[in-house]
């Protein structure tokens, strides 16, 4: 199974990508072109602008903060059937249209 990978937006606009690690845990690294922009923001105050990506054996705690916590956890994980300690398949199963600015949106690979 190919390592799980999710493109990170603010207001739309794709701003980084977030993949979990063969090896363990997850990288989140910001995109060249936004990066580039004059405009462009941190997707945290944790995650200051910077083109090295930022590797974390878990999922880096802004995103793990991102999750739903008590009942709606509970419910997520039975409805969508992820495990409660699977961080990153419910931060992408459930995070598409998350409170505030921040979406976390499914890359699915071209190969079948």
């Amino acid at each position: 199974m190919s390592p799980r990978r999710a493109s990170v937006h603010i207001d739309g606009q794709v701003v980084g990508r977030l993949e979990e690690l063969e090896t363990g845990g997850s990288q989140f690294v910001y995109e060249p072109a936004w990066l580039a922009r004059r405009d462009a923001a941190p997707v945290s105050l944790t995650l200051p602008l910077r083109p090295e990506p930022y590797v974390s054996r878990t999922l880096h705690p802004f995103f793990e903060n991102l999750l739903p916590e008590g009942w709606l956890l509970e419910l997520s994980v039975a409805k969508l059937k992820i495990a409660k300690d699977d961080a990153l398949g419910l931060l992408v199963a459930t995070c598409a249209d998350c409170i505030g600015d921040v979406e976390i949106i499914p890359i699915e690979d071209a190969a079948p």
